[in-house]
């Protein structure tokens, strides 16, 4: 079955909406930076209505480690994922600093680019456009991929299915297409995971 990660979430009826689909994980962005960042002090609210069968992943973009380590402490996630430009011997002391898994993101512009995150220390890699550009790459890159990795950039309800079926990836995340306005959209997030779960369904018989 391929995983569902639905990413920025960041109000209370956000999370209302994801314990009803029941994905594998929700996102967190603590990256003040992005439109989605959620404060600690508020992700700690959210994390508590969350379902304990859904993991929180908390995303951080070049974060001090020890603001990674404190937000790890507080409970509010279950795995932490890096979007900036975090190497081998940031991952090394992070690794020393918590217990959970990490999750690295690499953006796939050229054939280089994939090989990095073959090479990546991480316990799993997501493969992206960009940081929550909702942009495809070009999914032919990924002919050589041979660990499991998140797909993200640009997957929606009308393009998921595809993707699975070309690429098999081992989950796939989606956040700017789940949106309207600037938040989170139940119709689209809804869709998004009835898409995913439907191909699987295929894929089964």
């Amino acid at each position: 079955m391929t995983k569902i990660k639905l990413c920025g979430l960041k109000r209370e009826c956000d999370i209302e909406w994801a314990n009803e689909l029941q994905p594998d994980f929700v996102g967190f962005v603590f990256a003040k930076e992005s439109r989605r960042y959620v404060a600690p002090k508020e992700a700690v609210i959210l994390k508590s209505l969350l379902l304990p069968s859904v993991q929180a992943v908390g995303v951080f973009v070049n974060a001090d480690i020890e603001v990674i380590a404190a937000i790890a402490e507080m409970g509010i996630i279950d795995v932490v994922q890096l979007h900036g430009s975090e190497d081998a011997v940031y991952l090394e002391k992070l690794r020393k600093r918590i217990q959970l898994p990490i999750i690295q993101a690499f953006r796939i512009k050229t054939a280089e680019d994939v090989q990095r995150a073959e090479k990546s220390i991480a316990d799993m890699v997501l493969l992206d456009a960009g940081a929550g550009c909702g942009e495809v790459f070009d999914w032919n890159l990924l002919s050589e991929m041979n660990r499991p990795y998140f797909l993200a950039g640009g997957l929606t309800s009308q393009n998921v299915a595809d993707a699975i079926d070309s690429l098999h990836p081992y989950g796939v995340d989606a956040s700017s297409s789940l949106e309207t306005g600037g938040g989170k959209d139940e119709e689209k997030m809804t869709a998004f995971v009835k898409a995913v779960r439907g191909k699987d369904d295929k894929n089964d018989r």
